[in-house]
């Protein structure tokens, strides 16, 4: 039987955790310290795994069926929704982890080491500089033409050509 939003809502907490299944392998799980949390069980290659969809009541009973079929789709192609999860993770850390301004800082430190002349690097470091806070923290991958012109536009404003 499907649950109702009114029937989650009022879920208690016992001495146990217990489940309210909803259909499709959706479950709210309620935890002795009240705590109502989703999760999806399914099959892969007749190994039962289960997904965390999230916590009530941040994500709600709709939402929280939609993230189910959306794993479902994920399943019917073939592919572990819970392994794409972790993968989309690791994808955010890592997109996370390659901001201009860290990429600018190796690529400078790489041409040093490769024998790249003191007044260009310090004509470099003054470049990016120039740059960096607008683009420091930004992931590279998000940083588009127009962002660049827009900068570029900027310091030509306040004095062209650079001087170091």
């Amino acid at each position: 039987m499907a649950l109702s939003d009114l029937t989650v809502r009022t879920a208690k907490p016992r001495e146990k955790e217990y489940k309210l299944a909803d259909g499709g392998g959706l479950y709210l799980l309620v935890t002795p310290t009240g705590g109502k949390l989703w999760r999806l069980k399914f099959r892969v290659d007749g190994r039962e795994k289960k997904l965390a969809i999230g916590t009530y009541p941040a994500i709600g009973l709709s939402d929280a069926r939609k993230r189910r079929d959306d794993a479902r789709e994920v399943l019917a192609a073939g592919a572990d929704p819970s392994r794409e999860k972790q993968q989309a993770k690791h994808r955010a850390k890592v997109s996370a982890a390659n901001t201009f301004g860290e990429i600018a800082n190796e690529f400078l430190a790489k041409r040093r080491r490769e024998g790249l002349s003191a007044s260009t690097a310090d004509k470099s470091d003054y470049y990016i500089s120039r740059m960096g806070p607008v683009f420091a923290r930004l992931p590279i991958a998000e940083i588009a033409a127009p962002d660049v012109l827009a900068v570029l536009r900027r310091i030509e404003a306040t004095g062209w050509p650079l001087r170091c």
